[in-house]
């Protein structure tokens, strides 16, 4: 992606790359160099952009995506070492403040009223895995590597792992991975519904691009309405989302795309 090729009003960062085709913004996590492994700057870039992407009328679908041969790599070495070094009194703080902050984009990411797609070349490990599975869908390249490596470093999954994998893939098996750390293909990663299609590395970007563009057509206000309802139905009973639904429909009714459809259809020509 060239450098001259961020979108207007889009805060031009060092750590993540954007560019906006056809509505569909594409944002690349640019540090190939350390696989793309979120540090405290990366996480900042990243909140900004995808904020502007949030406030944008121009975004209609989001794609997330790495530079170079990985995906994320998870969480900065460095940064982990930092934190371990710091005086005993400060570490669980110190913890704590960044936990906020990761927790803060990753529901960020969730709540975007647009649809978002993880394009994952190469591996997502640990935070890079939370991350794509944060998104509303997930494609990865036939060469991509999915594994939750928090246990073989002493970790929990503290991305949202131990929130979205179950979802996918059910309880047992979300399970199994966690506790194993073991790493995963993307055909078995397929398989097991744990994302939802597989590409050729060198279309990966377009085919994601194509994919999300099914999704811009409609109403985004009904779109937009229709996810933030639908983010809460596993743990909603069907009266609540009923209800919901009621209230979204209400605010449907008065919208310039529900008006413009029906003014639309019910002015076409008869056959």
């Amino acid at each position: 992606m060239a450098e001259n090729a961020t979108p207007a009003g889009c805060p031009k960062t060092a750590l993540i790359e954007t560019d906006l085709t056809d509505g569909v913004a594409v944002i690349a996590l640019n540090r190939p160099d350390k696989r793309n492994a979120i540090n405290d700057a990366m996480r900042a870039d990243l909140i900004q952009v995808l904020d502007w992407a949030d406030r944008s009328a121009d975004v209609r679908a989001i794609v997330i995506t790495g530079r170079g041969k990985g995906f994320c790599a998870g969480g900065d070495i460095a940064a982990m070492r930092e934190r371990l070094s710091a005086p005993a009194g400060r570490v669980g703080i110190n913890g704590w403040q960044r936990q906020r902050r990761t927790h803060h984009l990753l529901t960020m990411l969730h709540d975007i009223p647009k649809p978002t797609i993880a394009a994952v070349n190469g591996a997502a490990a640990g935070l890079g895995c939370d991350l794509a599975l944060c998104c509303d869908f997930v494609i990865g390249a036939s060469d991509a590597t999915f594994v939750m490596s928090y246990v073989l470093r002493g970790l929990i999954p503290d991305g949202g792992g131990m929130y979205f994998l179950p979802r996918r893939v059910g309880l047992a098996r979300a399970k199994e991975l966690i506790f194993s750390g073991r790493m995963l293909g993307a055909d078995e990663a397929l398989s097991i519904g744990m994302i939802e299609q597989v590409a050729a590395p060198d279309t990966l970007i377009a085919d994601a691009i194509a994919f999300a563009s099914t999704m811009t057509v409609g109403s985004s206000d009904a779109l937009a309405l229709a996810k933030s309802i639908m983010n809460q139905s596993l743990e909603s009973t069907a009266e609540e989302i009923f209800a919901l639904g009621s209230q979204a429909q209400g605010i449907c009714y008065t919208t310039d795309s529900h008006r413009d459809a029906v003014s639309a259809f019910l002015d076409r020509p008869k056959s």
